[in-house]
């Protein structure tokens, strides 16, 4: 990770479908050896087993003064006390989330590689957004998105920015300079030593 003063910061993301018990462990061991910006709890589990990662997700890191979002579920964010959404369906339901959750919530929108999604979630409200994948990757839908965007974004759109999908070495050096955040989270939980991997990724 360059040192410029501008690079971009750490934004973590649960392992889709995480059972909580075995999460628990290896999410505070990350966060312990990396400063995190947000937390972010994918889908993927039953409401029962999301609730339960939620109650874990906010308790580890609002320990260490890190906000916490989840996939799509606005009820859940305001039954289990988190901070906000992550949007997965691009601008949609931005003006819903921050009507449903308040003017402090955080709403973040993924928006894959559209920028003009990209500028109707930010004129909606939305706190972030995010394009992906930005390596190849079958955890999306579409192929990978044109770096341009983030360059583009950066130049022109005040509302920050995060890089998410298939993040290498080489790809997390050219999208230094220009994201507002990396989403770091597929690429370290396969690892049988996440914060080594991360160490290895992030440096």
């Amino acid at each position: 990770m360059p040192d410029a003063q501008d690079a971009p910061q750490l934004y973590l993301m649960t392992p889709a479908g995480a059972q909580a018990s075995a999460l628990g462990p290896q999410l505070a061991a990350v966060m312990d050896a990396f400063p995190v910006a947000c937390l972010r709890i994918r889908a993927g589990a039953e409401e029962d087993e999301l609730g339960r990662l939620a109650d874990l997700a906010r308790e580890i890191a609002h320990a260490r003064d890190v906000a916490v979002v989840i996939d799509d579920h606005v009820v859940l964010a305001q039954r289990h006390g988190l901070d906000g959404v992550h949007l997965t369906d691009g601008a949609k339901a931005v003006r819903y989330a921050r009507k449903e959750l308040g003017a402090d919530a955080i709403v973040g929108a993924f928006c894959g590689s559209s920028r003009h999604d990209g500028m109707t979630a930010g004129e909606a409200g939305a706190d972030y957004v995010s394009f992906g994948p930005v390596g190849a990757s079958a955890l999306y839908r579409g192929d990978p998105v044109d770096l341009d965007v983030f360059q583009w974004w950066s130049e022109t759109i005040e509302v920050p920015v995060v890089a998410e999908g298939a993040i290498t070495r080489a790809l997390l050096e050219q999208l230094s300079p220009v994201s507002d955040f990396i989403a770091i989270g597929p690429e370290i939980w396969s690892a049988e030593d996440p914060v080594a991997a991360l160490t290895a990724l992030w440096g």
